[in-house]
């Protein structure tokens, strides 16, 4: 793939270890870091789409299915699902590895609202998603 091509991007990965500054006491990742992580992937999943500045208008439907551990990786991956005129619709994905079995599980998902903006902080119109 052409690093240089014009085809706009609408992925983004980010990979993380659980620390123990990242759990609660029982051991398992803080809920407000999976969220600042997902929130992270999702802001640049919508900048490389919009190739703009972008800011995150809400987060919706946050699910929290399985806990992570301290000692995980953790792979988050978001993709711009849809667009409206300013808006991007991004879906995230958390996932979490055991690095010793290769074991991988969906742990968290959700969907974030990023808005682009102008020069002066106003929302801006981004490209249509073309589906290919």
């Amino acid at each position: 793939m052409n690093p240089n091509a014009q085809t706009p991007l609408t992925e983004a990965r980010l990979l993380e270890m659980v620390f123990p500054d990242h759990t609660n006491h029982l051991g398992t990742l803080f809920g407000g870091q999976a969220l600042a992580w997902m929130d992270k992937a999702a802001f640049i999943a919508a900048s490389r789409y919009a190739r703009r500045t972008v800011v995150t208008a809400r987060s919706e439907q946050v699910d929290f299915r399985v806990p992570v551990r301290q000692g995980q990786l953790v792979e988050v991956i978001a993709r711009v699902a849809s667009v409206g005129r300013s808006s991007m619709q991004v879906e995230v994905e958390l996932y979490a590895e055991d690095l010793l079995d290769a074991q991988r599980e969906l742990c968290t998902s959700g969907r974030f609202v990023m808005i682009a903006l102008d020069a002066e902080g106003k929302p801006a119109a981004v490209a249509e998603l073309s589906v290919a």
